[in-house]
């Protein structure tokens, strides 16, 4: 009968450590600082959106990041092909030329 109240605090603390988990650590909170001007912007935009001023910074941050991976695909593309001789041919050039049709001016 002893050990009676240490098991019990074991599933407790078992029950409490998952509904911690489950409910709190889905979405990670950090702390920033921003101008006051700048975070009274965004909590009047969060309001007359209807959206918590979470929301409003995740959607911020995610749509900046996606604007910079693109700029970062474009760099390594341009890397990739600085090396590459883009220059047509005199047969294709002349080609190309011909196939155009003639217009008067």
């Amino acid at each position: 009968m002893r050990n009676r109240p240490a098991e019990l605090l074991v599933r407790l603390t078992k029950i409490l450590d998952s509904r911690y988990n489950r409910s709190y650590t889905d979405r990670m909170k950090t702390a920033i600082s921003i101008p006051d001007k700048v975070f009274r912007s965004a909590d009047s935009l969060a309001k007359r959106l209807g959206i918590s001023r979470s929301e409003l910074y995740a959607t911020a941050i995610t749509e900046f990041m996606s604007k910079h991976q693109g700029r970062h695909v474009t760099a390594r593309l341009d890397a990739v092909y600085a090396g590459e001789d883009s220059s047509l041919s005199p047969n294709l050039i002349q080609l190309q030329a011909k196939s155009l049709a003639r217009e008067e001016w």
